[in-house]
Order: structure tokens, then C-alpha cells, then sequence
């Protein structure tokens, strides 16, 4: 008896569906491939028990013809690809010809479709060991209908792998979620056990779109989120979508989708940039948010690298590392306060929903004249208040902007001895001689030494002073060492370290890199380098680990910033040492210099470790906290 057999159909297709429906989540996922392919602008989607029982789906797409539904049900039958050449630039979702296949060999499947020029509808389903096509006439309107009933009756060992119908229907809605986000010109309808879970009209305005990711995700993200849309004609690649706000971090990373020509993929090379990217503004284990979109030539990514064609693999690796990194880093460090003033925040919630304040990079010349703007500051505990009357304090009229800032050039007259130099004194109470109140507004009091109170159009700022102050003295100090150049020294015994043939190569073919940030490596053999020079900032890191962190990183990114970061993390703890501390009395000219600075400053709506560095308050808010008007 031969040991080798054929196997039969329902077998083999049973065994590739090990590959593809690990459970009901995966079957919508590939009919609803199938359905977008198909140029549905309205998809209905009805599931039972949590899909287990029942997955029914219907389109309003092109429809198949009566001739191909037999196919439609076999392995390797596509209408999506013919040649080697449409799979190195395939466009639709699908594409393999094997996703009904296998489900239908693991479940009860019916297709009913009609085509624009067809009288009527044609259904199809398979029977038996060698699943026979059988097809017949059926009433139905142009498009398609996928039914999928009892998914794994005939694999019992497969069915008890399936969780609670609870947990399976959140597996299908995330499916769901990721679909309606990739197509916003797609209406979806999603019903659970008769219930109506999700009706999304098709979304052709930003507002819309918006309307839909918070519907899908949750309305805080859209409030916290900047708007992105970045093209570079030259590499012809384009990157928009949303990015949550910093402070808008999660504890773990499920709120980040990414897409690439509409498909959503998890891919270490995007993950990587992005985590680069948030990495100066995001404190221990938090995760950043985003709905993003990459655009690019077909022809330069490959889908075709896993079966479930979740990851893919770019044929320019460093470039889209790159371009994802530069885009989203620039748009988190040029968040301006006056953007973040539109969330407002109530009492009880101050301290979790707060907002960014980074601006553009400071001038040259602006560095020089405030690159201490808190310097040799002793100040009298009870002078601060001085030029505030009692009146003024408790008045039941609100100040105007006008009488803040007469009571702020009155306390600079009445302590001459004790304001900042003219320039800066100027710079923090002038600047806004057209009558406009500053994003973060004037100063008003210190509370205990630690927060700053400061009043704007909106209502009541409170910034943590030390934690303020010390982002802006971290990004004129990365201003400076980037200004200076990379200082280095040579080592008096140079360090030999054995690596592997890979990281030999790319430290050998990287050298000008290397070079550029103050070292000095060379090859001394296949697996071995040699450091002879590195910079002055860095003469008592662990050297031999970080040039292994930074191979490693070139080797599968293409680029690291690991370097940077230790040199960052070095400067980091120089500005928290050099910022002003807590309990530490301020006047109100150095307060509002703070403010100052700190609306030109990048990223200082965080301090150094990723915290928050101030929040707003606005007058509704403080209004209900003492229920005025009700």
C-alpha cells in the first residue's frame, strides 16, 4: 500500500483554513475583503452568537457571474491576479483565491450574487467529501450575499479553541472597526443577535470622517488628536491621519491603527518610527494613539509575506522609516498652546485630560538673550502678591486682560530691584501691546511654592513650574549641543568588541554615520570592532552595549536613535538639575517670563520624563464646581 495519497478536497482545504479562520473574527475579515474588492458602497453585516451560529453579509458590489460562482467556492480561483506582475503591485485586499475555500470547508456556506446585466440572482454552496458546486436560481438584487452558518461544526477539536460569544464578538467588531477606518467612503452596518451595534454612513468631509473615528474609538480620541497630511513628491509617499496628543497616552498600545494603501498592517518598522517619534514626550510604558494612512506605489511594498496579509515588507525600508519618523515628530513638537485651549477640562477630570503646549524652535538670537530666563532669582516670600489689592482679589467682576496687565506693570514699578533684565521685562509684559491675551495667559499668584495660577480669555491656567521650566531649559541645551557639534575624545586603551558578521558590515558601510556622531570604529577582523574615539557626553556610558543597540537597530530599521537618546537622556537630567525648583518663591515678571518661553518652546506641554506641564481650566468649568447659575 502506498504510503503517499492525494488529499481529498475537503481535507486540503480544511488544513489551509488552519491557516486563515482561526475564528469567527477571520471569517468576516475575508468576506469583507471581498465585498470593498468588489466596490460595495454599502455593507450590511448580521452575526449570531457572536458568529458562531450565523454570519450573514450583504453588498451592493459588482456581483458574480453565474459561470464563476462555482469558482468563487474553489482554491486558487481569483479574479484579482493573472501574472507575477499584478502580485508585485497588487492593489485589492484579496488576493490568494483560498479565503471562501476554507471556509467553506469548516462551516454551512451559501453565495448568492447577481451582476448589473444578469435578469437574476444565482446561489451557490458545496456538498460532500469532494465538495461539489451546486448551483440555483434565487431572487436577489445586484451585489452579493456571503451566509456562514455553525463555523466548525465538522472540526469539533477546532470549536473548543472558541472563547465566550462575548469575547468572540469583540474579536469580530475590532474587525469591523478596522474595515469602516480604512474606507470612509463605505457605509457599515453591524448587527449583533438583532441588535443594531454600529450604522455608519458613508464619510466624505473631515468633519465626518472625524464623526466616525469617534464613534468607532471614542470622542476623547478626536479631541485629543491633530490632523496630519504630509506628501513628499520626491520619494512619492504620503502620510495623514490623526495623532493623539502626548498626554493622551495609553497603558497599552490598543489604539493605534496604521494603513497602508487601505490595507491595516502591524509592521516593526512603522511601530519603530512611531515609538521614535513619541519617545521624547511619552513617560515609562505608555503607548501613543493614532489612525494613520501611508500612500506609496505598489510596487514598493510587498503584501504577499504572510497568510493572514497582516504584515508586509517595504522595498525601502529606511526611507519609510524616515519619512514616518521626521512627519510625526515635527507635528508633535509644533503643537501650539493656542491649539490645545479648545479642550476644556472640569475639575474633577484636571488632572487626566489636560493639554499640550510646544511651539517652534527658538532663533539663535532668542536663545542668547533668554538661555537662563530664571537665573539668580531670590525673592521675597510676600512680595510676590504686593501689587495685588485685596480688592482685586476678590472682586465679583472678572479682571480684564487690561487690568492684569496694569496690576503686573505695577508690581514691576513698585519692585524695580527685583524684575528681570529690560529686554526680558519687555519680552514677558509687551508683547501683546494689540490687546490680546497670550495663549497661557498673565500670571496671577504661586500656589505653595510648586504651581503657577494664570489667567487667559478661556479661564484659569495652572502650570507646574519646575516641571515647565525644565522642558525649556532641555530644548535650548539640545539647541546648543546641536549648534556646537559633537565634541569627542579619543580613548587612552580602545575598546575591542566581538560582534557578529552582519553588525561588522553595517558598522564598516556605515562609518560616516558613526563618524558624524563622534566615533571613531574600526573592522579588525570578521566578527570584531575596535573603538578608538566617542563623544564627551557619552565617556561614561556603557559604550559597548550602545554601538551593539544601534547595529542591532540599523540592521532591521535601517537607522537607530539610540545615540541620540542616550546623549538626550544625559541632557535631560543636566536641565532637571539646572531648572528651578519647587518651594522656590517667583515673582510675577519671572512667572510671566516663563510663559512666555514656554509658548515658544517645543514640546512644552511635557516636561523631561513625559508629564504634563500645565492644564486649563475654563471658566464654565470653574463655574460648576460652585454651581453658579443653577
Amino acid at each position: 500500500m502506498s504510503r503517499i495519497h492525494l488529499l481529498t478536497p475537503r481535507l486540503a482545504n480544511q488544513i489551509a483554513a488552519g491557516e486563515v479562520v482561526e475564528r469567527p473574527a477571520s471569517v468576516v475579515k475575508e468576506i469583507l475583503e471581498n465585498s470593498l474588492d468588489a466596490g460595495a458602497s454599502r455593507i450590511e453585516l448580521d452575526v449570531e452568537q457572536g458568529g458562531v451560529k450565523l454570519i450573514r453579509l450583504r453588498d451592493d458590489g459588482q456581483g458574480i457571474e453565474k459561470d464563476d460562482l462555482p469558482l468563487a467556492l474553489s482554491r486558487h480561483a481569483t479574479s484579482k491576479i493573472r501574472n507575477l506582475d499584478d502580485l508585485e503591485a497588487v492593489q485589492s485586499l484579496g488576493f490568494r483565491g483560498e479565503a471562501l475555500a476554507s471556509v467553506s470547508s469548516v462551516s454551512r456556506l451559501m453565495l448568492t450574487s447577481r451582476t448589473a446585466d444578469q435578469d437574476a440572482g444565482w446561489q451557490v454552496q458545496t456538498e460532500g467529501r469532494d465538495m461539489t458546486a451546486e448551483v440555483a436560481p434565487a431572487a436577489h438584487p445586484q451585489g452579493s450575499t456571503v451566509e456562514v452558518r455553525d463555523l466548525f461544526f465538522n472540526t469539533p477539536a477546532r470549536r473548543k479553541f472558541l472563547k465566550t460569544e462575548k469575547t468572540e464578538f469583540k474579536h469580530l467588531e475590532e474587525v469591523v472597526k478596522r474595515m469602516a477606518l480604512s474606507r470612509f467612503d463605505v457605509g457599515f452596518t453591524l448587527r449583533h443577535n438583532q441588535k443594531v451595534i454600529h450604522q455608519l454612513r458613508p464619510a466624505d468631509t473631515d468633519a465626518e470622517q472625524e464623526r466616525r473615528i469617534a464613534s468607532l474609538l471614542s470622542p476623547a480620541f478626536i479631541e485629543n488628536a491633530m490632523k496630519v497630511d504630509v506628501c513628499a513628491e520626491a520619494s512619492g509617499l504620503r502620510l495623514w491621519g490623526w495623532v493623539g496628543l502626548p498626554t493622551f497616552s495609553r497603558s497599552q498600545a490598543d489604539l493605534q491603527y496604521f494603513f497602508v494603501n487601505g490595507r491595516i498592517i502591524r509592521d516593526k518598522v512603522v511601530a519603530h518610527a512611531l515609538r521614535q517619534a513619541y519617545q521624547d514626550v511619552l513617560y515609562h510604558g505608555r503607548h501613543p494613539a493614532y489612525v494613520l494612512y501611508m500612500e506609496l506605489d505598489p510596487k514598493l511594498v510587498d503584501v504577499n509575506v504572510h497568510p493572514t496579509k497582516h504584515e508586509v515588507r517595504f522595498r525601502e525600508t529606511r526611507l519609510v522609516h524616515d519619512f514616518i519618523f521626521r512627519t510625526t515628530h515635527r507635528v508633535i513638537a509644533d503643537i501650539r498652546p493656542e491649539q490645545g485651549l479648545e479642550p476644556a477640562i472640569s475639575g474633577a477630570a484636571a488632572g487626566a485630560m489636560l493639554n499640550a503646549a510646544p511651539g517652534q524652535a527658538l532663533t539663535e538670537q532668542h536663545f542668547e538673550q533668554s538661555r537662563m530666563p530664571l537665573h539668580q532669582l531670590q525673592r521675597d516670600t510676600g512680595a510676590a502678591g504686593s501689587g495685588f489689592s485685596a480688592q482685586n482679589r476678590y472682586q465679583s467682576d472678572r479682571p480684564t486682560v487690561g487690568q492684569v496687565r496694569e496690576q503686573i506693570s505695577g508690581y514691576a514699578a513698585l519692585h524695580p530691584q527685583q524684575g528681570l533684565g529690560s529686554e526680558q521685562q519687555n519680552g514677558s509684559l509687551t508683547e501683546t501691546d494689540n490687546g490680546e491675551c497670550p495663549p497661557l495667559g498673565y500670571a496671577i499668584a504661586q500656589l505653595h511654592g510648586v504651581f503657577i495660577l494664570a489667567q487667559n480669555d478661556a479661564g484659569l491656567v495652572v502650570v507646574d513650574m519646575h516641571a515647565a521650566h525644565e522642558r525649556v531649559v532641555y530644548e535650548r541645551m539640545k539647541l546648543a549641543y546641536e549648534a556646537e557639534g559633537v565634541r569627542s575624545q579619543p580613548l587612552l586603551v580602545p575598546v575591542s568588541m566581538a560582534v557578529s558578521v552582519a553588525e561588522a558590515d553595517c558598522a564598516e558601510e556605515r562609518a560616516d554615520v558613526f563618524s558624524k556622531l563622534g566615533f571613531e570604529i574600526a573592522r579588525m577582523g570578521e566578527e570584531t570592532l575596535v573603538i578608538r574615539q566617542l563623544p564627551v557626553s557619552l565617556a561614561s556610558a556603557d559604550v559597548s552595549k550602545l554601538i551593539l543597540d544601534v547595529l542591532g537597530d540599523m540592521v532591521q530599521f535601517g537607522t537607530s536613535q539610540k545615540i541620540q537618546e542616550q546623549t538626550n537622556e544625559l541632557l535631560a537630567t543636566m536641565a532637571c538639575h539646572g531648572s528651578v525648583r519647587a518651594n522656590r518663591q517667583l515673582s510675577i515678571p519671572e512667572m510671566n517670563a516663563l510663559l512666555r518661553d514656554m509658548e515658544q518652546t517645543e514640546r512644552s506641554g511635557q516636561c523631561n520624563h513625559g508629564r504634563p506641564t500645565w492644564t486649563q481650566m475654563s471658566m464654565n468649568d470653574l463655574d460648576g464646581l460652585f454651581m453658579r447659575g443653577q
